[in-house]
């Protein structure tokens, strides 16, 4: 982006804003370009992703890792590239303010040359899959969040066909609704910005906390499941939570896990409630390890869908169509963890859960609803644990 008169301090900067002072917030990350702090890389081009489904036993790796290996990954939003915004991200980001180069040419060859059935397949991205060697059927695989860098400094928040929270109520009328919403820098802080009528300048700001939507393991089998709802697999999760520094664990399903990210946000409040969250584009630095099933039971307990670690709560989760169900999937959930890991009988972790835990509802507009447990590890810091140990990592030198 061309540069222009340095704000106050402390004063927002926006781009492609109506009233806006064109400075940008972010670099441009181009593919290949700027920091890739890992020993792998793996671009997003359209021999290394899936747009609307997720892969499967079948699928061939692009990528093969041995446990405790990092890899830089880029990923793309799905957002201006839809076929309801032109499948056109050049001429859809143009026509906000974006300027030609500040477009990601990953995005565009994406929505030109990536095969997808808009009728049948989600709108989700997904990179991958990474063979993990020595990854089999009943250990968890580990994926840390080591960083999360905004490739643009710009995003799109939707509602569209019907759906969100308020089904039948909004959008209003038959058409589809995205918002275009800058980045801007506040006292050496990211935050996404909205005016409060239509046209009008940014004014409204909210702190950016990037994380990945998408990210799971395949499925058994030679069907490659939607992209949309979420399950034991991972896949579509959307738990806020994941940001640097955060681990996921999944229950591996396939021979070397055949792990795979996607669906970037920029931030995202529990519940998701319009459809999407502030979707852009991410450059993901992730570490991948192999826990064995033994070593998983020992640690947890059966684990049979997707745990989050944060550096205060163990977080697990419940998904079903009905929200109601995927609460009670997460309290059996976070009493088997309980039980499992601290081994707490059943009757003073329920009663536990209800004095000290918060249950959030992770996204209501997934097909499939989630709801996570935040279970602060703190509260048990004088009850032996095991610690979930991984395989050995990769030689000094060939991880980042």
């Amino acid at each position: 982006m061309s540069a222009a008169t340095a704000p106050e301090p402390g004063a927002l900067t926006t781009a492609g804003i109506p009233g806006g002072t064109r400075v940008p917030a972010v670099p441009i990350l181009q593919p290949g370009e700027g920091p890739i702090p890992a020993a792998h890389y793996l671009p997003a081009t359209p021999d290394t992703v899936l747009w609307g489904r997720l892969p499967c036993a079948t699928d061939a790796p692009v990528l093969e890792i041995s446990s405790g290996e990092s890899v830089t990954i880029d990923t793309v939003s799905h957002e201006g590239i839809l076929d309801d915004q032109g499948k056109d991200p050049a001429a859809y980001f143009a026509a906000h303010g974006v300027a030609a180069d500040d477009v990601l040419v990953d995005a565009i060859e994406i929505a030109a040359s990536v095969a997808r059935d808009p009728f049948a397949d989600g709108p989700h991205v997904v990179v991958g899959p990474v063979h993990v060697k020595d990854a089999h059927p009943g250990d968890l695989v580990k994926i840390t969040v080591e960083s999360l860098v905004p490739r643009v400094p710009y995003g799109v928040i939707s509602n569209r066909h019907g759906k969100g929270a308020l089904v039948g109520e909004l959008p209003r009328g038959e058409h589809n609704v995205s918002v275009f919403a800058a980045v801007a820098e506040r006292d050496g802080i990211l935050h996404g910005t909205l005016p409060l009528v239509e046209g009008g300048d940014a004014v409204v700001s909210f702190p950016l906390a990037p994380f990945l939507g998408t990210m799971g393991v395949a499925v058994a089998g030679d069907e490659r499941p939607h992209s949309v709802p979420p399950g034991p697999h991972g896949g579509n999760i959307d738990i806020n939570l994941l940001i640097e520094g955060a681990t996921l664990f999944l229950p591996v399903q396939v021979e070397g896990a055949l792990a795979y990210i996607g669906d970037p946000h920029f931030a995202q409040g529990d519940g998701e409630v319009a459809l999407t969250a502030l979707e852009a584009s991410l450059r993901a630095t992730l570490r991948f390890e192999v826990i064995p099933a033994d070593a998983a039971r020992a640690a947890f307990g059966e684990v049979t869908g997707p745990l989050v670690r944060t550096p205060d709560y163990l977080v697990p989760t419940g998904m079903d169509p009905d929200l109601d169900a995927a609460m009670r999937a997460c309290v059996r959930s976070s009493l088997a963890l309980l039980g499992g890991r601290w081994g707490m009988d059943e009757h003073l972790a329920y009663a536990y859960l209800s004095a000290a835990t918060d249950f959030d509802i992770s996204q209501v507009v997934d097909i499939v609803s989630g709801v996570h447990a935040r279970i602060r590890e703190a509260d048990f810091a004088g009850v032996p644990a095991v610690e979930p140990e991984a395989l050995a990592s990769a030689p000094e030198g060939d991880a980042a």
